[in-house]
């Protein structure tokens, strides 16, 4: 059988190994002996950050790549690359491809979708229950060593709306469930209200205003496509209660944030728990960073110890799949978007 040359474009999540982890190829190299894998990491991420000195050494490993497994290709990946047939992200969300050479080529594209449900649903979960127990107030105080005692709420039969009911907004939905919520949900192939596994009333996309008026934390968990784009905005802002909380672990441009910010500042909603925002880095004058009612990360929710491996594992098999001729999991449609 010929062999499958596979290229590695992801380094290790410690800054201080610009490699793969051997765990990550020994995963790939597990697959068969027809796998030729070379770890590229080091020389591509360099090129990324303006050095060109390697760039012969890098155009020779891509022009004999089948397979590109990585965060974000090289530049005019196709000319250099023209044996590529397919592209396996390392993240879940595509959109930061969509309209890009890549994209609007042949070559196939992958995601690592599912692997991120149980750091994001947990990460949901840690955001609402900061909220409920007041844990940003604590952290102030103990920074001015004040201990000034205050009141805490429970989630226990308090509704989640969920934006989305994909594995990270399944996983979200098992969760609040073990802590005793009421469960909306929103779904874009959705059609009319049922249940669902974990959601006591799942509704089509059309009636989200109906399931904002209803929740006490909403929890924006769709991809972000031209569709989604500012799905939640003034007019959403508006059909919450004043007491919302919203969480959003998606992409900043779910939400529009000077709507958001406008919202906030009126007090239309409770406050806000963003690991993601429009801007990233979010900018040194943006109103969010001041704001008592808002709590901040850095875009890690769906980091876990080991992530890499868990997507390694995942194109490994998908690597069967495609030796096999079947279908590849979380083949990326273009049209939707994910």
């Amino acid at each position: 059988m010929k062999p499958l040359n596979v290229l590695v474009a992801t380094p290790s999540f410690d800054k201080g190994i610009p490699h793969a982890d051997d765990d990550v190829m020994n995963a790939i190299r597990a697959v068969g002996p027809e796998i030729k894998v070379t770890d590229g990491s080091a020389l591509l991420g360099a090129e990324m950050h303006g050095d060109n000195s390697h760039k012969t050494e890098i155009d020779a490993l891509l022009a004999k790549t089948d397979v590109l497994f990585g965060f974000v290709p090289p530049q005019d990946i196709l000319k250099r690359a023209p044996n590529l047939k397919w592209f396996q992200v390392t993240s879940a969300g595509v959109d930061r491809h969509m309209g890009t050479e890549i994209w609007k080529s042949k070559v196939i594209i992958t995601g690592v979708s599912g692997i991120h449900a149980t750091p994001i649903g947990e990460f949901i979960m840690a955001l609402m229950l900061m909220f409920a127990k007041n844990t940003p107030l604590g952290f102030k105080m103990m920074q001015t060593h004040r201990w000034d005692r205050y009141n805490s709420g429970t989630l226990r039969g308090k509704t989640v709306g969920i934006v989305g009911l994909g594995h990270i907004g399944a996983e979200a939905a098992r969760l609040a469930k073990a802590f005793h919520m009421n469960v909306i949900a929103t779904r874009r192939s959705t059609k009319v209200a049922v249940k669902a596994k974990n959601v006591d009333l799942l509704l089509p996309t059309s009636r989200m205003k109906e399931m904002l008026a209803q929740s006490d934390f909403v929890a924006v968990c769709c991809p972000l496509t031209p569709e989604t784009r500012h799905i939640i905005g003034e007019a959403e802002f508006k059909a919450m209660k004043p007491t919302t909380r919203i969480i959003n672990i998606g992409r900043g441009p779910l939400i529009d944030e000077e709507a958001l910010i406008r919202a906030l500042k009126n007090k239309t909603i409770g406050g806000a728990g963003l690991d993601v925002t429009e801007q990233e880095p979010l900018p040194p004058d943006s109103p969010l960073w001041g704001m008592e009612n808002v709590i901040l990360s850095p875009h890690v929710a769906g980091g876990m110890e080991d992530y890499m491996l868990r997507a390694a594992e995942l194109f490994a098999d998908n690597i069967r799949h495609y030796l096999a001729g079947k279908k590849l999991v979380n083949l990326v449609n273009r049209k939707r978007g994910y």
